[in-house]
């Protein structure tokens, strides 16, 4: 298959991205229709990406024997009912995390997917960033030895709204998710228990709205291994992502992606640029190389680098997370399973 034909579902902030890059900078990618509830979000996008055909009803896509694949980034209650229908439809699926807050939700969907024979890629970009790639491919040829200790700091600009964190599903399924995936990928290991902490440090509104702002999450590994992630909801600084991995023979470290690498040293100090203060700046690149592997898979037939159970474990780490803050203790990942 030299083109893929793709449908675009969800017209927000994400959805926009991904159809500029699909658009613009995905090699084999078509975009042909866009659909989103205000349909005036999917003319607008459809206009600026030059997608032939909006939408309000995303059924208009699953509906066109013309399109090969599908782009799920609408909200996340409806993203399990749109892939069991997209496979019903024999469509291939790429689909933001998380799959759903529901367990069996998502057992239905990854059921549908495997029923149907079509491919899910579920959006993890973070396995995509080049230098995190990098970390993970020198572990996996053994250049630290055995992995000893994985240390995640993830840590956003500024919070988002409170009408966002009161659906979130919370700061363990919301934004750990992505903590939870990387802490797996890092070192191609499973973790068996979580025991987490939080608190709210950043906005008082946060605890009102049941949630943690700050948090510390210590993971086991099936080998032993021992990690810790670090989570925040402001850093006045920007867009905190470093990630370490120690093992037997050595460490690997990725600090942050900063704006430029010239350092000023003046009487008054040693100054260079902040990092990132933006999701979407820091990631440019691994979303579009997220993109590309997608179509990669359609067209050549390979299994997709994050699959749809790949998309199922976070879930289940950050209900562990949660029933760990909740009751104080370790949670084995059997517990909630």
């Amino acid at each position: 298959m030299d083109r893929v034909n793709i449908g675009l579902i969800g017209a927000g902030r994400i959805g926009r991205m991904h159809a500029e890059h699909l658009a613009f900078r995905v090699p084999g990618a078509h975009l042909l229709a866009v659909a989103d509830v205000f349909v005036e979000a999917a003319e607008k996008c459809a206009a600026s990406c030059q997608i032939p055909s909006a939408f309000q009803d995303y059924h208009r896509i699953l509906d066109n024997p013309d399109i090969d694949a599908v782009v799920i980034c609408s909200s996340t209650d409806t993203h399990a009912q749109i892939i069991e229908e997209a496979a019903a439809a024999s469509k291939h699926i790429f689909c933001e995390k998380p799959i759903d807050f529901d367990l069996a939700r998502i057992d239905r969907a990854l059921t549908a997917v495997d029923r149907a024979g079509v491919k899910l890629q579920i959006g993890f970009n973070r396995r995509f960033d080049p230098s995190f790639k990098r970390a993970r491919d020198l572990v996996a040829e053994g250049k630290i030895g055995q992995p000893h200790i994985v240390r995640i700091t993830s840590r956003d600009p500024q919070p988002p709204p409170i009408s966002y964190i009161k659906v979130s599903g919370g700061i363990f399924l919301d934004m750990t998710i992505h903590d939870f995936d990387m802490a797996r990928y890092l070192v191609g290991d499973e973790v068996t228990e979580i025991f987490a902490t939080g608190a709210v440090l950043v906005d008082p509104e946060i605890g009102k709205a049941g949630d943690v702002d700050t948090a510390v999450i210590t993971l086991r590994y099936v080998s032993g291994a021992i990690g810790t992630i670090d989570n925040s909801r402001r850093a006045v600084y920007g867009y905190d992502q470093r990630v370490e991995v120690f093992g037997s023979a050595g460490a690997i470290m990725v600090s942050n992606n900063i704006r430029d690498s010239a350092v000023l040293s003046d009487a008054h100090g040693v100054h260079g640029a902040l990092p990132l203060f933006f999701f979407v700046e820091r990631y440019t690149e691994a979303y579009i190389a997220e993109m590309r592997a997608f179509v990669e898979c359609v067209q050549q037939d390979k299994t997709p680098p994050v699959t749809g159970i790949d998309g199922r474990i976070p879930v289940v780490m950050g209900y562990a997370a949660r029933k760990s803050y909740t009751e104080n203790r370790p949670v084995k990942l059997s517990e909630i399973d």
